[in-house]
C-alpha cells in the first residue's frame, strides 16, 4: 500500500511537471514525494530532520550508515570518487536538492520567465541559494559538467555559507577555488573545477528528486559527506541509522576492552552473545555512563526492539 502511494505521488508530481513549467515543487508536492517521514517539516515541505541527529551523524562512518540502510532495502545510497576542498572537514545537513539540465532555448525561456513572475533575482544558479536555511546542504545534479559547468564561484560560494552554514555537493564543477577555500567553515564535494563561466545550461527544477551517480535524492534527505564519499539518508531512517550506528560502536567498544582483559575469548564476542555477555554488556554501560553518545532513554528504547 505505501509503495502504491509513492508511486502516485511520484506521478502526481511528473504530471504537474510535465503541464506547467515549476521553478520548485509545491510543499503539498514535497510532503507527497516524502510519506515515510512522521515528524516536523520546514517551511518549504522538506522533512525536519532534528539537528540532534545531525550532530551526532558526524561520528558515524559511511560504512555504518551504509549497511545499516542496505540491511533496510535501501541499497542505492553511496556514490564516491569526490574532488574535495577540505579532506578533513565531515558535512552533515538537509539536503535542498537542484536539477540543472543542457540548454533548450524554448524550455529555458518558460522557467526564467516563470522566475522573474516569482520575484527570483539573479541567475537561475543563484535561486537555489535563495531559498537556503541554516542546516540546509545545496546538493546539485549538473550531470557530471565540467567545463562551462561551474555551478558556483567564490561570490556565490560566500552567500551558502552566510546562509546554511554548510557547504554544497555537485555532481559537475566549480570555479574560483581558491577563493572558496578561503571561506571559512565552507566545503564543497565536486566532480572537476574549471576556471570557465557557467554555459549552455539551464534550471530544471528545486526540491525535485535528482540523481547523484548512483543514488536518487529526495528533498529533505540527510547528508553524510566525508573523504571516502557520501551516504543519502532518506530522512524517516536518520534515526534508525544514527541510533543503530552508535549502538554498533558501543557493543565494540565493550567487546574490545573485554577482549584485552582476557575475559572473553574473540570466537565468544563475535559470535551471539550469550546471556551472562548481555548481562556484563548492560551493567557495563551503567558503570561507563560518559560513553553514551545517545541518552539513556533513547538507549532502553532502541534495547526493546533489538535482536542481538
Amino acid at each position: 500500500m505505501k509503495a502504491k502511494h509513492l508511486l502516485l505521488a511520484s506521478l502526481l508530481v511528473v504530471s504537474s511537471l510535465a503541464t506547467q513549467a515549476q521553478v520548485a515543487l509545491s510543499k503539498e508536492q514535497i510532503v507527497a514525494l516524502t510519506p515515510e517521514w512522521k515528524g516536523d517539516r520546514l517551511p518549504d515541505g522538506r522533512p525536519n530532520v532534528p539537528d540532534k541527529f545531525l550532530t551526532r551523524l558526524r561520528n558515524i562512518s559511511l560504512e555504518e550508515a551504509w549497511g545499516i540502510l542496505r540491511n533496510a532495502g535501501y541499497n542505492n545510497q553511496f556514490e564516491g570518487d569526490w574532488m574535495l576542498l577540505r579532506s578533513e572537514q565531515v558535512l552533515t545537513g538537509r539536503a535542498v536538492t537542484v536539477q540543472y539540465w543542457p540548454r533548450r532555448p524554448d524550455y529555458d525561456k518558460i522557467v526564467k520567465d516563470k522566475g522573474k513572475a516569482e520575484g527570483r533575482i539573479g541567475g537561475f544558479n543563484s535561486w537555489p541559494i535563495d531559498v537556503l536555511k541554516p542546516g540546509d546542504v545545496y546538493v546539485a545534479d549538473s550531470y557530471g559538467k565540467i567545463v562551462d559547468g561551474t555551478l558556483i564561484g567564490d561570490n556565490l560560494g560566500n552567500s551558502i555559507y552566510s546562509k546554511s552554514k554548510n557547504g554544497v555537493i555537485f555532481y559537475g564543477s566549480v570555479r574560483d577555488t581558491e577563493g572558496l577555500e578561503k571561506i571559512e567553515g565552507f566545503n564543497a564535494w565536486i566532480k572537476g573545477y574549471d576556471p570557465s563561466y557557467i554555459q549552455e545550461m539551464m534550471l530544471g527544477g528545486i526540491n525535485v528528486p535528482i540523481r547523484i551517480g548512483r543514488v536518487t535524492v529526495l528533498p529533505g534527505d540527510a547528508v553524510l559527506a566525508k573523504k571516502g564519499g557520501i551516504v543519502f539518508i532518506p530522512a524517516h531512517m536518520v534515526e534508525e541509522v544514527v541510533v543503530n550506528a552508535e549502538f554498533i560502536a558501543l557493543r565494540d567498544a565493550f567487546g574490545h576492552q573485554r577482549l584485552r582483559e582476557g575475559k572473553y575469548t574473540p570466537g565468544q564476542i563475535d559470535q551471539q552473545w550469550t546471556d551472562d555477555i548481555k548481562k556484563d554488556f548492560l551493567k557495563w554501560l551503567d558503570q561507563n555512563p560518559d560513553k553514551l553518545p545517545m541518552t539513556r532513554a533513547e538507549l532502553d528504547e532502541f534495547m526493546k526492539k533489538r535482536t542481538w
